[in-house]
């Protein structure tokens, strides 16, 4: 069963200080503002750092940042309070400027005094365990101020830089009359903004999330995925479609299957559908077109029908992958995920499935190192595009045609080619026959000529005991299956984070377990009857997710934002694509650090095949001293002639 996550405020009954540890950032997550992207680096940046505490003690790991080497009599102990001194001190670094960082500071104190350290010891001069750790965070924290995250701002956008190009759009208002580019991003106007962590932000709506992140430095990437003309966007998928443009055709088929998608978000339509994995999953990268799995490789027999209604699958699917209120967001959720599975009682510690079993340390910060090395790229990906392409979301899209009219029919009224097309029972035209008294579109008299949608309508006023169901609505009013405080991610669309992050989780856990399989050959998770949905009550009946495959969860994870009503299918589908590209890579690059088989050239100093300003930062943080990381001479210390080194290699790797 996939667990929603749990708080690291005592130690944990399985797992290693490195699960410790994760589970404290997790914790630590669900309680911060909402920022898929810093939160993926943070994960990373901590198994970086938890990997380089355990490597220190190994004669032949290359550390990732960190790589000194101790000879202790206890290696054990000695790792276990590297690492903790290591993870503390880059975690409360890290969330010092969160403003809920009142609450916080004691998960992190807990989860140290939990681990048996005193955080008060802060020295890192000598070769104590503690002061080892200490070192290397200093290491990941000076890292950090130099990897184009702009942390020393905030992570914000430098000012006047990534301008919107439409106005924001008024969600209580109908209508869609002063968007200039439906093909571009455009922020909401509300009353007030509230995150997916439950955080309300004042002043509507917050400014547009991080664009500059495909800049960031990675992990497993390197120079030549980058696009040529385009330097923020690694493993270019291409434009999205859009309006006024050849792709057109898609642009609209995207968002009138949003439509579509939101029609069915109701638990009276009668329909219900088999979402077992004999009927859902085994999907082509890149589709929607599985038809599930025969036989559970585990069991050797079918998997059972797991028969629910559509309605209550399909409101469960988009809240269940959202990551909505006390979530760990989807870089977290993933980790989560790896949780459960080094828990089962059929898993086995075999890298890549096969070998001999690890200690639980040894595997664990490896599988931290490669899920959160490929989670980190995927936000720089996906944020890469975003930043980039600066697309439009569904509520702009649909509202936009909705509002200039209909596109299937010339002799109809209300025609206009960049409206959107009729579909029988979901898109249509409201007429005088079909809003008299007793008819369909009865409750939209007097907006004859409009196009009217069927569609969720939007949260109930009391969403703990209602629900909404679905009605016709106008065209213009549209909006995602979301809060009213929330409504859309405040960052372009394309490409899909989710997907990204996902097929990328997906990939590494497939090739770490050595399985594409669950352990057992399926994960569950249970949403109780009318107690799990948080945008309205439900679901009407207790249902059961089923997943085969770490892919078929993932594709999922994509599915569940058009259901959603954030994504068409052209956002989800490349962001899934990418992903698999994204988690191939970090499968390659984590064992070159487990070996010790990294070739890097010369002041690459964190071996991603450039020389740039991480790379001087880090330099600059190990002035003076000995480590071998920056001691590009080998002289014993860091120190000027490093620097010059460093700097007539500056730019990309030859």
């Amino acid at each position: 069963m996939m667990s929603v996550g749990f708080l690291a405020t005592t130690a944990e009954a399985t797992g290693s200080i490195a699960r410790h540890w994760d589970e404290a950032l997790l914790a630590s997550i669900r309680k911060d503002i909402v920022h898929p992207p810093r939160q993926a680096r943070n994960l990373f940046h901590l198994s970086g750092a938890m990997y380089d505490g355990w490597a220190a003690y190994d004669a032949n790991a290359m550390g990732y940042l960190f790589r000194e080497k101790f000879g202790v009599k206890n290696v054990e102990a000695a790792r276990s309070e590297a690492i903790s001194y290591a993870s503390y001190r880059i975690l409360r670094a890290r969330f010092a400027a969160s403003p809920n960082a009142a609450v916080i500071t004691p998960i992190l104190v807990a989860a140290m005094v939990n681990a048996g350290y005193d955080a008060s010891v802060t020295t890192i001069v000598g070769n104590t365990p503690a002061a080892v750790g200490n070192r290397i965070a200093a290491q990941y924290i000076a890292y950090g101020l130099g990897d184009g995250s702009h942390e020393d701002i905030g992570h914000a956008s430098y000012l006047g830089s990534y301008v919107d190009v439409n106005p924001p759009l008024v969600v209580a208002i109908g209508g869609d009359p002063l968007t200039v580019d439906p093909n571009r991003y455009q922020s909401l106007a509300l009353t007030y903004f509230v995150d997916q962590g439950g955080n309300v932000i004042p002043g509507g709506f917050p400014a547009k999330l991080a664009p500059f992140w495909g800049f960031v430095k990675p992990f497993g990437l390197t120079a030549a995925d980058r696009s040529a003309t385009n330097p923020g966007v690694s493993l270019d998928q291409g434009p999205p479609a859009a309006l006024y443009s050849a792709t057109h055709a898609t642009y609209r088929a995207g968002h009138e299957e949003v439509v579509v998608f939101s029609s069915m978000l109701s638990p009276d339509d009668g329909v219900t559908i088999d979402v077992s994995p004999s009927a859902l999953g085994n999907s082509p990268l890149g589709t929607n077109a599985g038809t599930g799995h025969a036989i559970n490789p585990a069991t050797g027999l079918p998997y059972p029908a797991n028969n629910v209604k559509r309605g209550d699958w399909a409101r469960c699917l988009a809240e269940f992958w959202a990551d909505g209120p006390t979530s760990e967001t989807p870089p977290g959720h993933w980790n989560s995920l790896l949780n459960d599975v080094m828990s089962h009682p059929l898993f086995e510690r075999r890298l890549f499935g096969k070998g001999q079993i690890l200690g639980e340390l040894e595997y664990e910060v490896k599988a931290y190192m490669a899920l959160n090395g490929a989670l980190h790229d995927a936000a720089i990906t996906a944020w890469g595009h975003k930043g980039h392409y600066d697309s439009s979301r569904p509520i702009t899209a649909i509202r936009y045609m909705a509002f200039r009219g209909q596109c299937s029919d010339a002799a109809q009224p209300s025609y206009n080619a960049a409206g959107i097309h009729l579909v029988p029972g979901v898109i249509e035209l409201i007429t005088t026959a079909s809003s008299a008294p007793g008819q369909r579109h009865a409750g939209l008299a007097g907006n004859e000529g409009k196009i009217a949608v069927k569609s969720w309508p939007g949260s109930p006023l009391v969403p703990s005991t209602q629900y909404s169901g679905v009605q016709w609505i106008l065209g213009t009013d549209w909006v995602p299956y979301q809060r009213p405080t929330f409504v859309t991610p405040p960052f372009a669309g394309y490409m899909s984070g989710h997907s990204t992050f996902s097929r990328a989780g997906a990939r590494v856990l497939t090739g770490l377990t050595g399985s594409e399989f669950f352990p057992g050959g399926v994960a569950e998770y249970v949403c109780p009857q009318n107690s799990y949905l948080v945008f309205e009550d439900g679901p009407s009946q207790t249902l059961t997710f089923q997943w085969a495959t770490y892919f078929d969860a993932a594709d999922q994870s994509g599915l569940s934002r058009l259901y959603g009503g954030i994504h068409p299918f052209f956002d989800d589908f490349p962001g899934r694509v990418a992903g698999d590209q994204i988690g191939l890579r970090a499968l390659a690059r984590a064992p070159q650090y487990w070996n010790a088989t990294l070739v890097q050239c010369e002041g690459d100093l964190d071996a991603n095949g450039a020389v740039d300003a991480a790379d001087l930062t880090t330099m600059l943080s190990m002035w003076g001293t000995a480590n071998v990381t920056a001691d590009i001479d080998g002289d014993g210390i860091v120190d000027a002639p490093d620097l010059a080194r460093l700097l007539s290699a500056w730019g990309l790797c030859p």
